[in-house]
């Protein structure tokens, strides 16, 4: 049941913490619109999961935990949707990193 789900979940946030650690190399060997996407999920999928665990932790009753996860979710799909705007719509993450970098 639960424990099992709980297991999933764990076994989750480490395949992503492992996929960004792939992805940090790839985004500076090889730029390109499919990096940039999927540094885009994995980010936002990470700081969700993140958040989420702060929420658990220091968000005590029922209404407040509600209201601070409802707030989670939205500030998680403004954030891939702005990332990915930014990907589609201007120079993307790798490439921004870079040009930082570059200063």
């Amino acid at each position: 049941g639960s424990s099992k789900a709980a297991s999933l979940h764990w076994t989750g946030e480490r395949a992503v913490s492992v996929l960004l650690l792939g992805l940090l190399p790839a985004a500076y060997l090889c730029p390109g619109p499919a990096v940039d996407y999927s540094l885009a999920a994995a980010l936002t999928l990470h700081g969700h999961w993140g958040l989420g665990q702060v929420i658990t932790d220091y968000v005590h009753g029922d209404v407040p935990n509600k209201v601070a996860n409802v707030g989670l979710y939205v500030l998680s799909a403004l954030t891939f949707a702005g990332l990915c705007h930014f990907n589609h719509h201007d120079v993307g993450i790798c490439k921004a990193v870079a040009m930082l970098w570059s200063l």
